[in-house]
């Protein structure tokens, strides 16, 4: 028997689940490295002569076979004659790294460029190879000289976008890919990774836009499939989703993320039968699939059957012992059997490998509260020491903050990735945008810089503990290099936020451009006001939780560790509440 939430209130299984799933694959690349385009024929290349263009076609032919060291043998012979030829000499560094030895094809490449400094075929491969060991600037930088020699060269266009988007340059990538799409029309793989950085961008209209145009061009495209099947869940169209997921399945039968993405989004319909098939063939599919394995464990807690809900939790811990939500899972079972105590080992032992996790901590205080430990919760949830409020002075270029707050909301409201509510996202009744630290920027720039100022003040004034002297777990954790990642959200009548963590960054903020004017002060309801310190209800804490409440204000920006579960109370009001999201990323 399921135990009950507070005044007999209990959340769908859809909320519940969504909450403690990982999230759906993210998009599949296809290899950037491209078949080079020698060999040329004798006549199209002067320097070649007829019996080194025979020789340089043998040895592309035994590449193309998956032979890179007879082809090395081959081209050995045509570099004897003229160590100078370029066609042999880019073909030889494709051979080299297929042969395993980068150095090798890096030394390869540069030497044919440095022969023929306009070869864009030697570039292009040249960029593979620093891709391939992890050098993406100096890939980017081969892939645009290959660009720059030979501006319709489809694959070092392609290239290009490849490593643009691995590192979070979407907005460049996307350019790439349009590009690619104007070069090639009739190629899938432009609007694929297309609707990729669309998806990244939070565009998720665009993105489903895009890879409708991959199935357009080919309609067994299963990874288009799995990952149109994921806008659909995003854009709260499950019915779409599982249509796309069974197709890609149907298509390849062994598309382990598929079969997985299938199951999450049975389970999200009530479908737990077709969702359970779903993780085991993941499971047959990819043995090691932790995700599939937790979910199985939560849909027999959904069951009630905890005994082999437990056995799948340790059995995902055994695939994946760094996985942080698995933990979570296996301690919430322990406080659905009663057993608090239980819950605290698990955090314990994860947090003495893990220390600082921010999924962890944010379930340490849920487990503690329910031990009867709220002194431990109060040095846990430190609202006094660890939360901040903060007003800031009009930026440069804007005559008050007034004028400041107006265009950062008309910026908001006006952003191309603002969706209805994204299903993955905590915004209820509402409209959520993707990354604002994309160009153009505009007002966004200067908030940029004054969450920046903000932060640093915040970690000048808390310095990290001493990890030997009673250190409070996140201060002693505090990241060296850190990133940042922007957001905005605007709320409609009825509007909130479910109580939700951050569990990828180490200190989040917002900041209020327009607040409506029914979120007062004397309110004893605290419509729209932001309250930390309550967990969702998903949990199975029993007790109670302490919380602090801080009422929005136009221009006022709140700091918080990432742990702090957090959510906003609904209100009621024909004004829209708009706010901007932050997280400072953990890059160490």
């Amino acid at each position: 028997m399921k135990k009950q939430k507070k005044g007999g209130r209990k959340k769908p299984a859809a909320k519940k689940f969504r909450k403690k799933t990982v999230a759906p694959t993210p998009p599949q690349f296809t290899p950037p490295f491209t078949s080079p385009s020698t060999p040329v024929s004798p006549t199209a290349s002067p320097s070649i002569s007829p019996s080194a263009g025979d020789a340089l076609g043998q040895a592309a032919a035994a590449l193309r076979s998956g032979r890179p060291s007879d082809a090395l043998g081959l081209i050995g012979q045509i570099l004897s004659r003229d160590p100078g030829d370029t066609e042999a000499l880019n073909l030889a560094g494709v051979a080299a790294f297929q042969a395993g030895d980068a150095a090798e094809a890096i030394s390869l490449l540069e030497t044919a460029i440095a022969f023929r400094p306009g070869f864009a075929d030697a570039h292009n491969n040249l960029g593979n190879v620093l891709k391939a060991t992890g050098d993406l600037a100096a890939a980017e930088a081969a892939y645009r000289r290959a660009v720059d020699a030979s501006p319709d060269n489809r694959d070092a266009e392609f290239n290009l976008g490849i490593a643009l988007e691995a590192q979070g340059r979407f907005t460049e990538a996307e350019a790439c890919y349009r590009r690619c799409i104007a070069l090639e029309p009739a190629s899938a793989s432009g609007p694929f990774h297309l609707g990729n950085v669309l998806k990244a961008l939070g565009r998720l209209d665009e993105a489903a836009a895009a890879y409708a145009g991959a199935l357009d061009i080919d309609p067994n495209h299963a990874d288009a499939l799995n990952n149109a099947g994921a806008v659909h869940m995003e854009l709260g169209r499950p019915v779409d989703a599982i249509h796309a997921y069974r197709k890609a399945v149907g298509l390849n039968p062994d598309f382990a993320e598929a079969h997985y993405n299938l199951g999450v989004a049975c389970q999200e319909t009530g479908a737990l039968d077709d969702a359970m098939a779903s993780y085991r063939k993941t499971l047959e599919c990819a043995p090691d699939h932790a995700g599939a394995e937790v979910n199985i464990g939560y849909g027999f807690k959904e069951m009630g059957r905890l005994e082999e809900a437990e056995a799948a939790y340790l059995r995902a811990i055994g695939m994946a012992p760094d996985y942080d939500k698995v933990r979570v899972n296996l301690g919430d079972l322990y406080l659905q059997q009663g057993r608090p105590e239980a819950a605290l080992d698990v955090c314990d032992v994860y947090l003495k490998d893990h220390p600082g996790n921010i999924s962890m901590l944010a379930f340490k205080a849920i487990a503690l509260e329910d031990a009867g430990d709220r002194d431990g919760v109060r040095d846990l949830y430190d609202f006094d020491r660890l939360l901040r409020s903060i007003r800031h002075t009009a930026p440069e270029g804007f005559a008050d903050m007034a004028d400041f707050n107006r265009a950062l909301a008309e910026h908001v409201l006006g952003h191309p990735s603002l969706v209805r509510q994204p299903a993955s996202h905590a915004t209820r009744s509402g409209r959520h945008s993707g990354e604002l630290l994309v160009e153009p920027k505009g007002p966004v720039a200067a908030l940029e810089s004054l969450i920046t100022a903000a932060v640093d003040d915040y970690r000048r004034e808390l310095p990290p503990d001493d990890p030997d002297d009673g250190a409070h777990p996140w201060l002693a954790m505090r990241p060296d290099r850190m990133g940042l990642s922007v957001w905005g959200v605007a709320m409609d009548r009825q509007g909130h936020q479910l109580a939700h963590i951050h569990p990828s960054a180490w200190l989040s903020g917002v900041y209020y451009p327009k607040i409506p004017a029914v979120v007062r002060a004397d309110d004893p309801g605290h419509a729209g006001w932001i309250e930390f310190g309550r967990a969702p209800d998903d949990f199975h804490g029993t007790q109670a939780p302490e919380v602090r409440l801080i009422r929005p204000e136009e221009g006022l920006m709140v700091l918080f560790p990432s742990y702090f579960y957090h959510r906003t109370v609904p209100f009621e009001s024909d004004e829209v509440r708009i706010s901007i999201a932050f997280d400072v990323l953990d890059l160490d």
